[in-house]
């Protein structure tokens, strides 16, 4: 097992997914460690950014000793990722956070349900449930017809797509998606905008589902010391007697019953 730690690594591919969507693969041992859900922090070069940026583990491959991740442009650090190309350097803090509970899903029918850059860490989490006794729907929500993953997620289930604009697969949310295509299932793991989990989260309370859900948020320091990512609880932490979870430690992944969103 690795245990967290800074690390310089190499970029081995670097390549355009969709409008705004890029990938990288790097190369590092921190491949080692099961990922489904959890998260690494990438440093800018440029100085000026100062904070590095959480991204999801979208993939890793053991064999080769690297992990592929999958993000959106949206400020000036990820602008800057997109820039680099094979052969550069980045330098990255991982393993963190707390994935899907994987054990949950033994002899089950599991609907992983992600949106947007949810996405990526569907197919990491698809790919650790292949070696548990379960069955894998995949509904993925879209704004269009660039489905970027879909393919990759189509070797571990049967995907079911859900567009805004109605290009592909059926018009509206994932949960359209759910209703149209009459799926069922005994488990939710789940990663989107807050307000695809909020319906999510409903959804599952009224189906009586155990959902798991990865909550996005801007992060500073990613390792639980600056609370700049707390968001609130059902129950009351142990330790500070407050409704407060940091969801970068905590997290990112949470019941979708102990949160309150």
């Amino acid at each position: 097992m690795v245990s967290k730690k800074k690390e310089k690594v190499r970029v081995l591919s670097a390549e355009k997914l969709a409008d705004g969507i890029f990938e990288m693969w790097l190369e590092t041992d921190m491949a080692r460690e099961k990922a489904a859900g959890r998260f690494i922090a990438v440093y800018p070069k440029n100085k000026a950014t100062l904070l590095p940026r959480p991204i999801s583990i979208c993939e890793r491959d053991r064999e080769r000793g690297a992990l592929r991740i999958v993000y959106r442009v949206a400020g000036e650090g990820t602008k800057e990722f997109s820039s680099y190309q094979k052969g550069d350097t980045a330098e990255i803090l991982g393993v963190l956070g707390n994935g899907y509970p994987l054990e949950e899903a033994e002899g089950k029918t599991v609907l992983l349900m992600g949106g947007g850059i949810g996405i990526p860490p569907l197919l990491e989490l698809a790919k650790e449930l292949k070696d548990v006794n379960c069955k894998i729907q995949i509904v993925l929500g879209y704004r269009d017809n660039q489905l970027f993953l879909k393919d990759d997620l189509a070797k571990y289930g049967e995907v079911f797509p859900a567009t805004e604009d109605g290009s592909e697969g059926t018009k509206g949310t994932v949960l359209d998606a759910v209703r149209e295509n009459e799926l069922k299932a005994d488990l939710i793991f789940s990663c989107g905008p807050l307000p695809m989990l909020k319906a999510v989260r409903q959804y599952a309370d009224r189906e009586q589902i155990p959902a798991w859900i990865s909550l996005e948020e801007r992060m500073a320091c990613g390792v639980g010391a600056c609370l700049g990512c707390v968001c609130k609880t059902v129950k009351e932490d142990a330790h500070s007697h407050v409704h407060n979870a940091r969801i970068c430690t905590d997290g990112p992944v949470f019941r979708a019953d102990d949160v309150d969103i």
